[in-house]
């Protein structure tokens, strides 16, 4: 191995060390106290201390790290790092551990006053007595949000852009400067990417830094968004996420027929989003694959039959709505019951369906009907395909506000980095501008459901014109202040690396990639290792957290490497003279030239006159650079 591609797997190594820091020491953990002696009341003794040290990042909805104390059996079942509490064994317990932990990055309370010592022997004495916990309490607190279209109107002021309008009080309370805004080469290289999902090349570049007009940036977000080919080889990978479109997965029973021909010609055609969910939820030809879930291998499980999964993943994707555990008891997360969720999924079943609560069945039949019957009814006596074409109507009736709401929060989060509303399927949570969401919802209604329009007025405003910040996930006072730096989605870097290796033939200006669209082909190793799911279940975000996993695939993964053999052959061949070489590979790459510094590194590593193999590791050294990697 060589100097440059050890430099380039440093790089990548600091570049994740920055992500998960590395104390110097592990620090000591205090020592354990004896359970306290006295009986334990959890009203008295046990929930003030709850309340004082645990609620702000594990209770009303919050789940940090996986864990929340709503109820008992969320407390109990713990979170990503396994069970809290082992009941009658509190020096067995995770949550012990954890408040006497001295780490900073493993303490509880992470911020904040710690527990004391005679806090933790009461816990102690909590957990060893058997976990009482008070009959029917609950640390959430639940709220529906409104689910009819609310109209706002727009604040005075001089901005030409709505959404820069409705954030100019936001700005002011906030002490928000909002005149600040990102370089022509950070914006145009963001806008390439949330548009088409391609890096602009440096023809574009130049052709946007040249161009003298004030609303040039209207401009560019507009043609973009006209690229009809580019634009929907980049977002189906989006929609196919959100609708378990698997391009090869093929699943017992006939459930799970892939819908990319209709999906493909849908957003080439920019189909209305209401006509999209009716075509979805009622399916037309081609798009059933959606409706009709999954029948799995084995025993199912009654909170898993087809018609469940219909009606969890409806109320998901076009509802932020999570009934998945009311599928099989009344949930602990809001208030949605389980013979409302059966009710829901009994409009798909050819005949009446016995609820089942916890798998076992309670001898009623769930009656077909809507969650929200404010905004329409199903007839429980139609038939089936009478019953879901009522519920397709009812969820695109413009008196659904909550359609609106949910779709323009994915499109904001995708866009920014955070939903107006967190988690995006959870649009029963407070927002951060409930004027913002209202307006642009009712906006996006009356433009007729019209996904494009919503993108570029978001996509025009000075607010996604704004620098990048780093986001905090454990900050609860959350405060918009421009666009979250993000990663590249799998599809983003494989497409990358693709139109760097295919401008040695000098298409770098034609939007190639050389090969089919990486959103378009079919799951590899690569693409898993970074991040593309399975789509065996509904996912409308992908976890952006950096992983060891990529680091070894990124570091000797034989496909990535292939690739970047691919590349140096491609530019070696190319006839171009060493510095040429390095000018290209920036400028394709990551958008700027290279500093002196880098100049006089690559040209040695690329090697007088250039060689395959050098070429090859300053391609590796760029493919891993913050610059390629990141969404600024």
């Amino acid at each position: 191995m060589n100097q440059m591609m050890k430099l380039s797997f440093l790089w990548l190594a600091m570049t994740l060390l920055s992500i998960f820091p590395v104390s110097a020491a592990t620090p000591v953990p205090r020592e354990i106290p004896a359970p306290a002696e006295s009986n334990i009341d959890f009203a008295a003794d046990i929930k003030p201390i709850l309340e004082r040290s645990c609620t702000k990042c594990h209770a009303n909805g919050k789940r940090k790290g996986g864990f929340s104390i709503d109820h008992l059996h969320s407390f109990i079942g713990g979170g990503d790092s396994g069970p809290a509490v082992i009941e009658g064994k509190s020096a067995e317990s995770l949550l012990i551990k954890l408040v006497l932990s001295n780490d900073p990055d493993e303490r509880m309370p992470s911020k904040g006053d710690r527990l004391t010592l005679a806090d933790i022997a009461v816990l102690r004495a909590w957990i060893d007595q058997g976990l009482k916990w008070e009959k029917g309490f609950t640390f959430a607190k639940f709220r529906n949000a409104p689910v009819a279209p609310r109209k706002v109107e727009l604040p005075p002021g001089a901005e030409t852009n709505p959404v820069d309008r409705l954030l100019a009080p936001y700005y002011r309370k906030h002490k928000v400067d909002p005149a600040v805004s990102a370089s022509d080469r950070i914006f145009v290289r963001r806008v390439f990417l949330d548009t088409i999902g391609l890096l602009p090349s440096p023809a574009e570049l130049a052709a946007f830094r040249d161009d003298e007009r004030p609303d040039k940036h209207v401009h560019l977000v507009g043609g973009l968004l006209n690229d009809k080919q580019n634009y929907s080889a980049h977002w189906i990978t989006f929609w196919s996420d959100c609708f378990r479109n698997s391009y090869t997965r093929q699943y017992h029973g006939g459930g799970g027929k892939r819908i990319t021909d209709w999906l493909k010609k849908s957003l080439e055609e920019n189909k209305p989003y209401d006509r999209f969910v009716r075509e979805l939820i009622n399916p037309v030809g081609g798009s059933d694959g959606f409706i009709k879930g999954v029948a799995w291998r084995g025993t199912v499980n009654a909170s898993q039959v087809v018609e469940m999964q219909a009606a969890q993943n409806v109320a998901q994707v076009f509802l932020g709505l999570n009934i998945k555990c009311a599928s099989c008891h009344d949930s602990f997360i809001n208030d949605w019951t389980l013979k409302q969720t059966y009710a829901l999924a009994s409009i798909f079943s050819e005949g009446p369906m016995d609820v089942h609560r916890c798998n076992k069945p309670i001898g009623e039949k769930a009656t077909p009907a809507f969650l929200y019957p404010e905004i329409g009814n199903i007839d429980p006596a139609a038939p089936r395909n009478q019953r879901v074409k009522q519920l397709s109507e009812i969820i695109t009736s413009p008196k659904n506000g909550r359609l609106a709401r949910t779709v323009v929060n994915r499109l904001w989060a995708i866009f920014f980095g955070r939903g107006l509303v967190e988690p995006v399927d959870e649009m029963d949570n407070p927002t951060w501008n409930q004027d913002l969401l209202d307006w642009l919802a009712v906006d996006f209604v009356d433009h007729g459901y019209n996904l494009k329009h919503t993108m570029k007025l978001l996509l025009t405003s000075k607010a996604y014109h704004r620098p990048s910040v780093a986001l905090d996930e454990d900050d609860g006072d959350y405060i918009f202040e421009g666009p979250v730096v993000r990663r590249l989605s799998a599809e983003q870097f494989l497409d990358g690396l693709d139109q760097v290796i295919v401008a040695a033939s000098g298409d770098a200006s034609n939007r190639k990639t050389g090969r089919t669209r990486a959103g378009l082909r079919n799951l590899d190793r690569l693409m898993r290792t970074l991040g593309r799911p399975k789509r065996d279940v509904v996912v409308t975000r992908r976890e952006s957290t950096a992983t060891t996993a990529q680091l070894i695939e990124l570091s000797n993964g034989k496909p990535l490497a292939d690739l970047m053999v691919r590349g140096g052959k491609a530019w070696g061949g190319a006839g171009h003279g060493s510095g040429a070489i390095v000018d290209a590979l920036f400028a394709n790459a990551i958008s700027r030239a290279p500093s002196e510094q880098e100049m006089k590194s690559a040209r040695q590593a690329v090697g007088e006159p250039a060689n395959a193999q050098g070429i090859e590791d300053l391609l590796w050294m760029l493919s891993l650079h913050p610059e390629f990697q990141l969404i600024h």
